[in-house]
Parts: structure tokens; sequence; C-alpha cells
């Protein structure tokens, strides 16, 4: 009836990875005073893999991060880089780089300079310092832009030139602490295109810490969903978006319908919480012909909003309400309107029980 696909991969969430991670946390937690922000977690991140910290703002997502980067200390629990346990290293000793949202650039200094200053506290040669800086500011599309002030530079500029200053010291992790959050959207569309293509460049660590659901599934190979300092669900992006092992992460991950109690035992038969992603259900017109095997739903619709490339037909049904997209591929109108009564219909391979 229901498939129990989120069960399985909350159990394949916390299998060991294969190979020795870049990073490893073991029952890591981190209090302020009576507050809980990171309750005993366990994490690996593996070498060379681009992962998400996704979660709502209080989630300890950047808790987590600063932790990793050396500027917290921990409660309680082991944070291992390399195999390493760097738990109490202190940060200017740690193999990590951090890129922060608002850029941190020092204004009197040219980009060139800015990049190059880490460089220099470390007493690299002159020389040396602009050679890496000319090759770093290459590989995040600045070729020629070593002159300028961070002031004549746009914001998806001064959110490079921040990566170049990070990458020039050639860390084994990169964090990134919602680095894309003051772009504006298409700007941020363009930058997340560039961030990934930058990280397969070079190869290295990147953990990326975010609160957008679209930003963590475009760039992420893998992502961990948080909530209240623990970790929900944590696997390939596609895995978890597909198949939600809470009803949190369905309803946080994109958007999705989740049914429950009355509606779910009407529906199915029993009153277990499961998701549907509204991409998955069709609205069926008069005459069109579902599948044999298909769950099938008749509804009342409440809502039909035109978003462009799709609708969003909204329906009610045992109580319940039913999102569904349908692509404006062709036609050039909505192919329902409100109060109509349709059957809504989805395979039941996209329907995934939810754990609470």
């Amino acid at each position: 009836m229901v498939a129990t696909v989120g069960e399985r991969a909350g159990e394949r969430a916390d299998e060991p990875l294969t190979v020795r991670p870049a990073i490893r946390l073991r029952e890591l937690r981190k209090t302020f005073g009576p507050v809980v922000a990171v309750d005993g977690i366990d994490l690996d991140v593996a070498d060379g893999e681009f992962f998400a910290v996704l979660g709502p703002s209080g989630s300890g997502k950047t808790t987590v991060l600063r932790m990793i980067a050396g500027f917290e200390t921990p409660s309680a629990g082991v944070i291992e880089l390399a195999g390493v346990d760097a738990t109490r290293v202190p940060p200017f000793r740690r193999d990590v780089n951090t890129v922060f949202q608002d850029y941190a650039l020092f204004p009197h200094m040219s980009v060139a300079q800015n990049v190059e200053y880490g460089l220099r506290v470390k007493g690299v040669g002159k020389r040396e310092r602009a050679q890496r800086a000319g090759e770093t500011l290459e590989l995040v599309r600045l070729a020629g832009f070593g002159e300028r002030r961070p002031d004549q530079l746009s914001g998806g500029q001064r959110q490079r030139v921040a990566l170049a200053r990070a990458l020039v010291n050639h860390p084994s992790v990169l964090l990134l602490d919602e680095p894309l959050g003051a772009l504006d959207l298409k700007l941020r569309e363009q930058m997340q295109v560039e961030l990934k293509a930058i990280q397969r460049d070079v190869g290295i660590t990147f953990v990326f810490v975010t609160h957008d659901q679209d930003e963590a599934l475009t760039l992420c190979d893998r992502l961990a969903v948080m909530r209240d300092g623990r970790i929900e669900q944590v696997g390939p992006a596609q895995e978890v978006y597909e198949r939600p092992a809470t009803r949190f992460v369905a309803e946080f991950v994109g958007s999705s319908n989740v049914l429950a109690g009355e509606a779910a035992r009407a529906i199915f038969g029993d009153d277990r919480a499961v998701s549907v992603r509204p991409e998955k259900v069709r609205v069926l017109a008069p005459g069109d012909a579902a599948v044999a095997e298909d769950v099938r739903v008749e509804a009342v619709v409440r809502e039909v909003v035109y978003a462009g490339a799709e609708t969003r037909v909204v329906a009610e049904a045992h109580g319940a309400t039913l999102t569904a997209l349908v692509l404006n591929v062709a036609a050039d109108r909505s192919p329902v309107s409100r109060g109509d009564r349709v059957t809504l219909a989805w395979s039941p391979h996209a329907t995934t029980a939810l754990n609470d």
C-alpha cells in the first residue's frame, strides 16, 4: 500500500562512510547556559564531498560549523579532521578556512591584497603570495580584478573574493556559512552554479550551511537536515527529497502533501502519516484514465494559482488539503477552476511513510 522507503532512508543515513572521512563528529554537543544548541550529533563528511547542513533558524547548524572551525568549543563530544582529534585544537592550527555571509573584506585593501592577507600572516614571500593570489583569482573567475577595491565590485564579485581568500591557503576543508544569503535571487542562482564548478575544480571538502532548501538541493552531494539541535536525516540530496524520513523533513525540504489521521485512513486504510510531493500528483480531466495501480482521490478544487511555468491546484479531500503541480506546457489557461470536482491520482511508489 504505502512504500516504507522513508524508514529505510533513515536507517541508511546512519551507516558509516567506507573511506576515512574529512570530518567526523561523534556525540557532539554544545550548550549555552540552559540552552542546548547542538544535542549529541554524529556525522561523517567524506573527503572531497560537497556537503550541506540544512535547517531553519535556531536548528544549530551554524553552531556545528563554528565548532568544526574551532570558533566554539564543544561542551561534549569529539571532532576529528582527517582522522586526527581536533576537538581542542585552536582555529589557526586547523586545516580549515571559513567563508562568511558578510564577506569580511578589508575595504582599504585591493582585491589582491585581500586574497594575499592570510599568506602574508603566515610569512609567505611576496613573489609566491602574488603568484598564488593570481592563480586563485583566476580560479574564481576574477582574473584582472586584483587592483580593484571591494567597493568597486558587485555583491557576487565580493563573494568570490572572499572565496578566493579562503582557497588561497589550500585548506583541506572549506566551511561556508550562508555565503549567498545577501545576494539577490538571480545572482544567487548564478553563484550556485559557479560555486559548484569551483568545488569540482579544487576537489576539496566543502561544508555549506544554509536555511534555503533549493540551494542545498542544487549544490550538495549529500546533506544533513537539522532540527532543534539534532539531525533528522542524512543522505544524498535526491534521497532526502524523494524519501523523507520524518514529517519535518517532508515539509521543510521542498513542499509536500502530508496525509495523516482520518484522511490517511480514508485513502489508505491506515492512519499513519505519509508524504506525497505535489509534482507527483496528477489532476485528471473528465474521461482521463488513471493507471490501474494508481492511488485515486476525489477532491474539490479550492484554489488555482498560476506560477508561470506551472499552475498550483489546491484541492480538499477527506478534510485534508492536497496540492498538485500542473506544468503549463501547451494550455493557455488552467485546466480546472475553483469549485470543480476532480480526481487526483499518483503512483503508490510516490507515497512515503513518515516517522514522527
